[in-house]
């Protein structure tokens, strides 16, 4: 069996599916493959909320990525004529007053310098206007109402029917298992059922799977699960807007992020951005453990007395494919010619979905993009420490 495209995309999550938009928009014949369903229950794109936040501490880059990101989250409402984007703002709240050098501290001062206007708290402001937080023990930090969160699996659900009506094809239950190449040109893909798909481009965008497909990219990333709850609520007043936004809870420090209460899944969502556990994405199991469950109620009785002893519905260890400086790799494959690779989102990609599919299709292009040159492809020593600001790196 054969089958044969103009651009080949390999994985139908966040990347590839942006990827595979903003290329048939541009006039290519795209195809995307994926092992299935669509979307793919394992895909790190795939949950019921992702963060959208333009927060990044000094790193003016990413703030500016996001700001350029977020009239695209409106539009994509009005696509799906629903909201997938819920603006509830965003708070970030610290234990001790700011200091420079801290996330918060940077990210407030560098929303200032772009003219944006967060608003500072305190830990009266904090319990006045948002009771839900425990009085006292948070008591400095700001809420900025640009920003909230995407229901990302009804994201990625709506990108493939819009690319289906663009004229992308998607193929489910086809897992790549071979890079095909002739004499230094990547031709197409081979499928763990043995059909070959050809191609004059192809663009890996397998998010966990990438370096298990390009092994060559092992030194550069490594793969991190992280855990994921989600909780239920006898006081959903409490913690819905106005009282209750999208937050970080001293995140640098704990990891510990969340949002309100979802407005069709009745659940409250607290995650952690850490250190997480190395996985292999198909040999280790995605599971939570104790320790991960008693490290939430450690926080959530510190932080949400409400919510201390609240039953648990829902687990999950979300992977990252994580750079080890923590910045995307979107670029062309060094020694491949027509392989590119849309990966590396480092647990703080999704964000970008707006902006993702432009640069991915610049890249292909071979065209100019400000933000391609901080997601080139590098060689980083082992001791690379990561660059995200708002990870808890231990």
């Amino acid at each position: 069996m054969a089958k044969s495209t103009q651009i080949l995309i390999v994985g139908a999550g966040i990347f590839g599916v942006t990827a595979a938009l903003e290329l048939a928009e541009r006039g290519a014949g795209v195809m995307v493959i994926d092992p299935g369903p669509l979307p793919h229950p394992l895909a790190a794109s795939t949950d019921i909320s992702k963060v959208v936040r333009m927060e990044y501490g000094t790193d003016e880059d990413y703030m500016a990525l996001v700001e350029a990101s977020l009239p695209g989250w409106r539009e994509w409402n009005d696509l799906a004529d629903k909201t997938l984007y819920h603006e509830t703002g965003v708070t970030m709240f610290t234990q001790e007053p700011m200091q420079p050098g801290g996330f918060e501290y940077d990210s407030y001062e560098m929303l200032l310098k772009r003219g944006h206007q967060p608003e500072r708290l305190n830990a009266d402001d904090i319990a006045k206007q948002f009771p839900g937080w425990h009085a006292g023990h948070y008591v400095d930090g700001f809420y900025h109402k640009l920003g909230g969160f995407a229901e990302s699996g009804r994201v990625v659900e709506t990108l493939i029917a819009e690319g289906k009506r663009k004229g992308v094809t998607f193929l489910s239950g086809q897992k790549a298992v071979e890079i095909l190449v002739d004499g230094g040109v990547v031709t197409g893909v081979r499928t763990e059922d043995g059909t070959e798909y050809s191609a004059e481009i192809v663009v890996i965008a397998a998010g966990a799977w990438t370096p298990v497909l390009l092994p060559e990219l092992a030194p550069l990333m490594r793969i991190t699960g992280h855990p994921v709850f989600h909780l239920q609520t006898d006081q959903p007043e409490l913690f819905s807007p106005p009282l209750f936004a999208t937050f970080t809870a001293d995140v640098a420090r704990t990891g510990w992020y969340g949002f309100p209460l979802h407005p069709t899944e009745r659940v409250i969502k607290v995650a952690n951005h850490g250190v997480g556990k190395v996985l292999h994405p198909e040999h280790d199991e995605r599971v939570v453990y104790e320790a991960d469950e008693a490290n939430l109620r450690h926080f959530l009785r510190s932080t949400f007395p409400a919510l201390a002893d609240a039953p648990i519905v829902y687990t999950r260890r979300c992977l990252y494919c994580d750079t080890l400086d923590e910045h995307l790799l979107i670029d062309q494959h060094p020694e491949l010619e027509g392989l590119y690779i849309a990966s590396g989102g480092s647990g703080h990609g999704f964000k970008f979905a707006p902006m993702l599919g432009k640069i991915v299709a610049d890249r292909v292009e071979a065209k100019e993009n400000q933000w391609l040159p901080k997601f080139k492809w590098r060689t980083l020593p082992p001791s690379t420490s990561g660059k995200e600001a708002a990870r808890h790196h231990g």
